[in-house]
């Protein structure tokens, strides 16, 4: 795509300022001219892309493995929120019409003997733990319980089988949202509780709801939780339709609109790999490094065109891949695609949530491997990806964006006059399917990238982060290990040393210029520090 075509496209990220030019250097490499002004004109740049996390389904937050993934994933990014599928359902023991609880004081419906058909006990539990650690529930209300199914032979595919049908009762089912809402400001406090997001179900128009027709029932479910939610307390926020693949949005908010039912956000979802059939209705071949935000734009677009022009929006789910990629996500390929990503999003979205932050996940089964493709910044056994670096060095971003003309540099500002820039290398995934592939002797050109610094002093000092093939990549040893299905314990250990973030190198620019060689799928991160960047 042209620079010029590029920019427009995401005018909103103001990427069409400063100066640019892509030549070779002589020896064949291309070598990308960026000039960029530490007192230059700026925008926000809120950390929109980490400020929430997704993760496997409630009731693995109960185990330490989670919450030790959790924390490191914290230290990096300070992440606020997280997200997850089935705190509804029957392993977190909400609902039991058959097993009452004698607890005569809690708000909750009463069976014949004066006890509760609700036990809360496992939800305390995990938001006690997420709390604990700074981390708020995002509340995915879902899914099904089996003793309230319309339906209990409607179960999921996943392996701990969910079921995607809608109540049987209406009445129990906004009776048990009730009681559930009643429940968490009762011991949290509405102070607390108004600054969680509550999203009614996850993906209804795909395989996660059974409900016919689909969108008309859902936006009966949606209808029934928002209200029962808000009866409790108007200050709780309510959302959706948390939809697979970009859709329903102006669907949804025309129903609300119509129907005057409460909506607080819009939710939807959008992976690297889903098909432009499927999320823009066309036939494009749109790259992987494209299709997020592409989706991001339509989702912005549709709803400033509808009766609410500022609504926020929440994409609770993105990822560079659906399905189990190792060449995806437990690769180096995570720097350049998630910092492309995140220069063309900004300005779009309230906020997106990476799915997910652990590979703490029981989607397909229990997890056989610690590098099959999973979704997480960290591997089974603590051991960090690639992609966990690339959340801790882009964290380091500042919280204004200045302009540069270019689709592989960002750069920020901080509050304290410093300065932090992104530089990045984008080469497709080296594999063609879910089977890991080596990279290729020839997996990609590399990239000099010469920088000139305004405003800064010309020989000021620069620390410099790097993620490439021989920076930040455990894979790289995990191949030399032969890939072992079940590492030993000795080979956790070295796999945790080998994970590491390579150590940031000290350098200097020359006459205001800073020159940095970047392979094919890495990533760089450097600083100047305030007292440089303020003369």
């Amino acid at each position: 795509m042209k620079q010029a075509a590029w920019c427009g496209v995401v005018g909103l990220g103001l990427l069409c300022g400063g100066q640019s030019a892509l030549a070779q250097d002589g020896t064949g490499v291309a070598r990308v001219e960026v000039t960029v002004d530490a007192h230059g004109a700026t925008t926000p740049f809120p950390h929109f892309w980490e400020q929430m996390f997704g993760s496997g389904r409630a009731v693995l937050s109960l185990r330490e493995s989670y919450r030790d993934d959790m924390r490191a994933v914290k230290q990096v990014t300070g992440f606020e929120a997280v997200r997850f599928h089935g705190i509804l359902m029957d392993d977190v023991g909400v609902y039991d019409p058959d097993r009452v609880t004698v607890n005569p004081g809690q708000a909750a419906e009463k069976s014949a003997s004066g006890g509760s058909v609700y036990n809360f006990s496992y939800v305390d539990q995990i938001y006690d733990g997420l709390l604990a650690h700074g981390v708020r529930p995002f509340v995915e209300l879902s899914f099904m319980p089996q003793k309230m199914a319309s339906d209990p032979k409607a179960l999921h595919a996943f392996w701990y089988k969910q079921n995607v049908s809608p109540p049987k009762d209406y009445a129990a089912w906004d009776a048990m949202i009730t009681a559930f809402t009643q429940h968490v400001v009762a011991r949290y406090g509405i102070e607390e509780v108004s600054h969680w997001y509550f999203e009614v179900w996850n993906e209804p128009n795909i395989d996660f709801w059974v409900g016919k027709p689909a969108q008309a029932s859902y936006f009966e479910l949606y209808d029934h939780t928002v209200r029962a939610v808000k009866a409790v307390s108007g200050r709780i926020r309510v959302g959706g339709p948390a939809t697979a693949q970009a859709a329903w949005v102006p669907a949804f908010l025309e129903h609300c609109k119509q129907q005057q039912v409460p909506v607080d956000f819009v939710s939807t979802h959008v992976y690297a790999n889903d098909t432009a059939k499927d999320v823009m209705g066309t036939d494009e071949q749109i790259p992987r490094d494209r299709m997020v935000c592409r989706s991001v734009q339509k989702v912005h677009g549709e709803i400033v065109a509808s009766a609410y022009p500022k609504m926020p929006l929440i994409f609770s789910e993105y990822n560079a891949s659906y399905a189990n990629e190792p060449d995806v996500t437990d690769t180096v390929y995570m720097g350049p695609w998630l910092a492309g990503t995140i220069s063309q999003c900004d300005g779009l979205t309230e906020a997106m949530s990476y799915w997910t932050f652990s590979d703490v996940f029981e989607e397909q089964g229990v997890v056989r491997t610690p590098f099959y493709g999973g979704f997480g910044l960290m591997a089974e056994d603590g051991i960090p990806k690639p992609a966990f670096h690339a959340f801790a060095m882009l964290h380091r971003l500042g919280e204004r964006r200045i302009a540069v003309a270019s689709d592989a540099v960002l750069a920020t500002r901080s509050k304290d006059g410093s300065l932090a820039v992104a530089l990045w290398n984008y080469a497709p995934p080296f594999g063609t399917g879910a089977a890991y592939t080596p990279p290729p002797a020839t997996a990609g050109a590399d990239k000099v990238f010469a920088v000139k610094l305004e405003g800064v002093a010309a020989d000021s000092a620069v620390e410099v982060w790097r993620l490439d093939a021989d920076h930040g990549n455990v894979v790289k040893a995990f191949d030399a290990m032969g890939r072992p299905a079940t590492p030993t314990r000795e080979q956790i250990v070295a796999l945790r040393v080998a994970g590491k973030a390579a150590p940031p190198e000290q350098m200097m620019l020359h006459g205001g210029m800073l020159s940095i060689r970047v392979p094919a799928q890495g990533l760089v991160v450097f600083t100047v520090k305030a007292s440089a960047a303020s003369r």
